[in-house]
């Protein structure tokens, strides 16, 4: 065939380089990270550095080798990374209690979603440990002293745990969810228990009840103590004695004997503060078995703004305060400690959602105290 004159092979534009293949699907050879450094265009130790989570990593670099690390199926190494890291990829969530229904509760298990939504972006594994019981507490010890741990992570404290301190003797990474009774650590995630029971209090007070009671939960526990403090603090303001107290132990059963109790001792009351929305369910079942109406003859407000809160009969007026993000901010303070960082620590706010159980007031804007948000 004669040659095209107006066709010049040197005037051609080179053809652009092909990119590296993908490997088989049947083969046995794992792709390395120099092929995750060639196909993102950088250097090995940046791409080292983004598949080890190191944060001198740009966000475009970072996200064209996550890119090329999908692409090619690449699946870092879990000994290498903890070699580059001096870590072992794993943290502790350690619960002061040796009965495993504990993880059923609704609000525990709220609280391990958030810290695991945090630890599944960080690439962690967590482990679950009840540490009350003997056995517990000498698994934990075993992980401190070994280090197959990066951190802990602490909850549910009671006074003089043995559990904090065993977090003493070790210098690992440590944060509490909620402020422990006792000592001063240095990181915590919390809620704002004290001013959360305050509103709720106040609320009742808004609408005209003046002979209050209050269900507190275990009192070596401070998120207990401050719900009562808060109580307290309102009662003072309106110039009434908190004289009807009981204290249960945040189960609906434990609840529901407390308010038994409650009305042996006085049958007038008119109002009832509950520290959590379980015990609260029993106390509205308990008056309901004495034939009272709620809120007719007694208002009745929880605290936590649990799922039980909506489908109690009438749903439960109820303190809110952010379960999940409690576990969320916990793992994240964690991390940010693990990476050498020195956090401050975080009072999550809580608000009062109203419900049935102890509707509002017509004149309660009136009163000049904050508006409750509505559920």
């Amino acid at each position: 065939m004669p040659e095209d004159p107006m066709h010049d092979p040197s005037s051609a534009p080179p053809s652009p380089p092909s990119p590296p293949s993908l490997p088989s699907s049947h083969g046995s050879r794992r792709p390395t990270l120099d092929e995750v450094a060639r196909r993102a265009g950088v250097s090995r130790s940046a791409a080292s550095r983004a598949m080890n989570n190191a944060r001198n990593v740009s966000p475009a670099k970072r996200e064209a080798i996550e890119r090329a690390a999908e692409e090619l199926g690449y699946v870092p190494n879990a000994t290498a990374r903890a070699l580059v890291t001096n870590r072992v990829g794993s943290v502790v969530l350690a619960f002061s209690g040796d009965d495993p229904a504990f993880f059923g509760d609704p609000f525990f298990s709220q609280v391990v979603v958030g810290v695991a939504t945090v630890l599944e972006k960080a690439e962690l594994d967590l482990t679950l440990v009840l540490a009350s019981a003997p056995n517990g507490q000498a698994r934990i010890e075993r992980l401190l002293r070994s280090r197959r741990t990066d951190g802990v992570m602490l909850m549910a404290l009671r006074r003089d745990d043995p559990l904090a301190r065993v977090a003493d003797a070790t210098d690992l990474p440590i944060v509490f969810c909620g402020r422990p009774l006792t000592g001063d650590p240095r990181w915590y995630v919390d809620a704002d228990n004290r001013g959360g029971a305050r509103s709720a209090t106040e609320h009742l007070l808004r609408s005209g009840r003046r002979r209050l009671a209050v269900i507190t939960g275990p009192m070596d526990q401070e998120a207990s103590v401050a719900r009562w403090q808060g109580f307290v603090d309102a009662m003072a303001v309106a110039g009434l004695a908190p004289s009807l107290v009981e204290h249960a132990d945040f189960s609906h059963d434990g609840g529901a004997r407390a308010m038994a109790r409650l009305l042996a001792a006085d049958q007038e009351l008119d109002a009832v503060f509950v520290a959590s929305d379980n015990m609260a369910a029993g106390a509205v079942s308990t008056l309901r078995a004495h034939g009272r109406t709620v809120p007719g003859d007694v208002a009745v407000v929880g605290f936590d703004d649990l799922d039980v809160a909506r489908h109690t009969d009438p749903p439960l007026t109820t303190v809110h305060q952010p379960v999940r993000a409690l576990g969320h901010e916990m793992a994240s303070m964690l991390i940010r400690v693990m990476d050498g960082e020195s956090p401050s620590p975080i009072i999550l706010p809580t608000h009062l959602v109203v419900r049935e159980s102890a509707p509002s007031s017509p004149g309660a804007e009136a009163s000049g105290l904050p508006a409750a948000m509505p559920g």
